[in-house]
């Protein structure tokens, strides 16, 4: 069965719950976009089951869709929709209609269950990562792009994937 993940903003004006069957959060995004939305410490993202997607205050979310590769020739607008709180400015999930069946909690919005801490972590995007950012304490895999991975894979891969 998978786990509800109950998620709201800083706020309070918004709160959401989802299932999910990767719900370890164990690698953190250092890209340019996930650090300046998220914080300098860069985001981390679970992922669930779009379709199971409940939402009280959905007046006062907003999207925004990134600006990939700003300032140059290949200048585009992600697909990707990043769904926040228009009071608080908390971020509270990704969503992209390339995956429709796909949504992005970012852990740092999920109130309930408490999320286990994965005993390694995955760093991605360390080639977005300025000098003064440090990496997290602790064991963990550092990728200067994207880890070999996808969230399920990993998840099946570590034995703790909840189907």
């Amino acid at each position: 069965m998978p786990v509800e993940l109950k998620g709201s903003c800083h706020c309070g004006a918004v709160r959401f719950s989802v299932e999910s069957s990767t719900a370890v959060p164990y690698q953190i995004c250092l890209c340019s976009i996930c650090r300046k939305v998220g914080g300098v410490g860069g985001s981390i993202n679970l992922g669930a089951d779009s379709n199971t997607l409940k939402v009280t205050g959905k007046e006062h979310i907003q999207i925004y869709k990134a600006v990939l590769d700003r300032g140059t020739s290949k200048e585009r607008i992600a697909t990707s929709e990043r769904n926040f709180c228009g009071k608080c400015s908390t971020m509270l999930w990704l969503y992209d209609k390339s995956w429709p069946e796909l949504l992005h909690p970012f852990a740092s919005a999920i109130d309930s269950p408490e999320l286990p801490q994965p005993e390694k972590l995955v760093c991605i995007k360390l080639d977005s990562k300025p000098a003064y950012v440090r990496l997290p304490e602790g064991d963990k895999e550092v990728y200067e792009d994207y880890g070999p991975d996808t969230l399920e894979e990993w998840h099946k891969k570590n034995k703790l994937f909840v189907a």
